[in-house]
């Protein structure tokens, strides 16, 4: 019983928690708006982690990010505005999912491009070698002479 005890307090404390980085003093008191942030939040890299999206970093550049995404929704800009602002301001780089835009058309585009090629590829590959039967092929009489000299002859 200890042991079970012991064992399911190792898995309660090593188990992954979600662990957000806002703090109570930046949450707004209209809660639309804060849901609305916090979705924003969720959709922006942190500049200095940048693997995070600003809402899960604690880095104090990701904090001032999450301000001024509740600054500019309490003016009354919209959802698409706060990000086309932070786009301006720090360029794509600041959203996790960057947009699909001819600038980064090669970010899109290249993936499927190179499954493409690699199907093709494999394909004219497959096509190219010879269809073969499954038996080796057959040694002509000047072959099994040269081969009879080269191994000696056959011992019973």
């Amino acid at each position: 019983m200890y042991r079970c005890a012991l064992f399911a307090l190792l898995l309660v404390l090593l188990a992954p928690t979600a662990a957000l980085a806002v703090n109570p003093d930046e949450m707004l008191k209209d809660p639309k708006l804060e849901a609305r942030a916090r979705t924003l939040s969720s959709e922006l890299r942190c500049m200095v982690c940048q693997n995070q999206s600003i809402d899960d970093s604690e880095a104090p550049l990701a904090r001032d990010l999450r301000l001024l995404v509740r600054e500019r929704l309490e003016k009354g800009d919209s959802d698409q505005q706060v990000l086309n602002f932070l786009v301006a301001r720090y360029g794509e780089f600041v959203l996790l999912k960057p947009r699909f835009e001819l600038q980064n058309l090669l970010l899109w585009g290249l993936p499927p491009f190179a499954l493409m090629a690699g199907a093709i590829a494999l394909y004219l590959n497959a096509r190219r070698r010879p269809a073969g039967d499954g038996q080796a092929p057959t040694l002509s009489p000047d072959e099994q002479k040269k081969l009879a000299t080269l191994v000696g002859p056959p011992t019973a």
